[in-house]
């Protein structure tokens, strides 16, 4: 009964090690150094059991966009991953989060001010040490997507770096369009890009009728 499993987690891993030898083939044409590429792993959906095989494999960095899901699964898995928060948050849930995840790395999705003082003021409650986050900006104009409006980007960035002081401004995070004939530079990671994030490819089709809420 356990073979499925094992079977997954070996596609997975392998598939991982794919996306690691891929970025780094990328950094090196385009000049750039692969270690300052980060691969963040992004695990929705995903049982606690798959993201350990990976873990075991040398990966710590995995995203998360649901609330309950990471809370749940953050205090199953050792303390040296390094999460990454990807979703939209509800801004009465950034207490939730940031308590339920001590080992949270990045909030990736900042794209308003007042989800950056929500944030700013749970840490601070909480006592954790200053809380890296990037400023998501919806690049590709889609009003399905989250994310600034580029217009607006500087604005939310100050308003980060001046009035936030219990997060740190880690960089920005782009929404591209799945139009790779007149956008493809969206999905080059030789554009410059430091963060990427990797889903399906890794750990395969996603089940979303498993998925928890926020």
């Amino acid at each position: 009964m356990a073979a499925p499993a094992v079977e997954g987690a070996t596609v997975a891993v392998t598939a991982l090690r794919s996306v690691l030898l891929r970025v780094r083939q990328a950094a090196e044409r385009s000049g750039h150094r692969p270690e300052r590429i980060r691969v963040v792993g992004v695990s929705k959906t995903k049982p606690v059991s798959l993201i350990r095989q990976v873990y075991d494999a040398g990966h710590r960095c995995f995203g998360e966009n649901y609330v309950q899901e990471i809370i749940d699964k953050a205090p199953q898995l050792p303390e040296d991953i390094k999460w990454h928060f990807i979703g939209h948050l509800q801004s009465n849930k950034a207490k939730t989060l940031l308590g339920g995840v001590p080992n949270l790395d990045i909030f990736e999705g900042v794209d308003n001010e007042k989800i950056a003082n929500h944030l700013d003021r749970a840490v601070a409650n909480l006592g954790r040490s200053p809380l890296k986050v990037f400023v998501q900006v919806n690049t590709s104009g889609e009003a399905s997507k989250s994310g600034i409006d580029p217009s607006g980007c500087l604005g939310v960035v100050e308003h980060v770096k001046l009035h936030c002081p219990n997060l740190v401004l880690s960089g920005l995070m782009t929404i591209g369009n799945k139009d790779y004939s007149s956008t493809p530079e969206n999905f080059r990671i030789e554009m410059g890009s430091t963060n990427v994030r990797v889903g399906s490819t890794i750990f395969g089709p996603r089940d979303y009728a498993k998925r928890q809420l926020n």
